[in-house]
């Protein structure tokens, strides 16, 4: 049991710091190609079955490194094709990921954290509170887990970071998964095929415009400082005048094509009115932006209700009026509690975690 837990696992790890662990094994950079090439375009996990590795190098690895992504505990199909896994974690956490398949696109998102801190009044995510990061290994290795059980059923083609938990609340471990997500040796997904989506770590915003190009969303859900500080606690911390002059600096020199997009989930009575809107389109007057109308998903416990579908319409056409491009999210994956702001995964109290972790490891003995 030690051995496991004492091996470093290579999941997760981008193209320069595979490159700085075989410079430290004496090995050449293009060991680190190779090694890309067999965990993510060819699925390959098993060092043996990496035939163009020095059978000495294959022993060492296998001695002293692995590569594990996380376990799938369920599976879940809803009956419009999405598809969520509950993938387990070391200590015996979990997290939910979620395939959306389109006819033109498939869209896979993912976790950054187990739960979250950020306390948003209308995310079943935040009713659990927080628990950890995810580490970059947890994070890729989700899109690895739904490559392997999707096969040739479908294709991934979009990744977005809207599961579980603030991803710029984690950016040391989801730059490196990001990295993997565009690098053309693993999933070389273009960058605006990969989103990061915050509710507004301004901090984050500055730092993320300096890694691998990602699109960037925001969870907005309201046009004033005093709305939405009561629906988005972190409001308080960042204001809306800071959050959207952050968001023109990622903008900026670097992507002068690119727009942000705005995530507004629509809640009954809440902020739907005409004057929101309106207030909206004068909030993002000198931003680039695409607008997001999510209906709000209902979960138990929460006192919100989702607006009816024709002021979610009445919305969308003010903002169209105005000169905005917004779209209406189709609520997916509802029947599994999969769809936006649903996301709940599992944390879990020491004690359980303890006791699982255990029986984890005995599987592992045992296979």
């Amino acid at each position: 049991m030690t051995g496991i837990a004492t091996k470093t696992n290579l999941l997760g790890q981008s193209r320069a710091q595979l490159e700085r662990f075989f410079a430290e094994w004496g090995e050449k950079p293009f060991r680190a190609r190779q090694m890309l090439q067999w965990i993510y375009q060819r699925g390959v996990v098993d060092f043996d079955a990496m035939t163009d590795l020095s059978r000495a190098l294959r022993e060492r690895l296998q001695a002293e490194t692995e590569i594990r992504p996380p376990g799938v505990m369920s599976e879940h199909r809803s009956i419009d094709g999405t598809v969520k896994w509950i993938m387990a974690l070391p200590g015996g956490s979990a997290v939910e990921t979620v395939y959306i398949p389109e006819p033109d696109r498939g869209t896979l998102c993912i976790s950054s954290q187990v739960g979250c801190m950020l306390n948003c009044t209308f995310c079943s995510t935040a009713t659990q509170g927080f628990n950890r990061n995810l580490d970059a290994a947890e994070i890729i290795g989700q899109v690895w887990r739904a490559t392997e059980a999707l096969g040739a059923e479908r294709r991934i083609t979009n990744i977005v970071l809207m599961g579980m938990g603030e991803p710029l609340l984690n950016l040391d471990q989801v730059r490196p998964a990001l990295e993997l997500m565009r690098d053309d040796l693993a999933y070389g997904l273009a960058a605006r095929r990969v989103t990061v989506s915050t509710a507004g770590v301004v901090p984050g915003i500055d730092a993320l415009a300096d890694g691998p190009g990602v699109a960037l969303a925001v969870s907005l859900h309201a046009p004033t400082d005093e709305l939405r500080s009561r629906l988005v606690p972190l409001n308080r911390k960042y204001p809306i005048d800071e959050l959207l002059a952050a968001c023109k600096r990622y903008l900026s020199e670097k992507r002068p094509k690119q727009s942000v997009t705005f995530e507004y989930t629509m809640i009954d009575g809440v902020n739907d009115a005409p004057e929101h809107a309106r207030k909206l389109l004068k909030v993002l007057a000198h931003v680039p932006s695409k607008i997001n109308l999510i209906p709000f998903n209902p979960f138990p416990g929460t006192p919100f209700e989702c607006s009816p579908m024709s002021r979610i319409q009445q919305f969308q056409e003010i903002l169209r009026a105005g000169g905005m491009i917004a779209t209406v999210r189709k609520t997916r994956g509802d029947d599994i509690d999969a769809a936006c702001g649903q996301l709940v995964g599992k944390v879990l109290s020491a004690g359980t975690r303890r006791a699982l972790v255990q029986q984890q490891l005995a599987r592992q003995a045992l296979a």
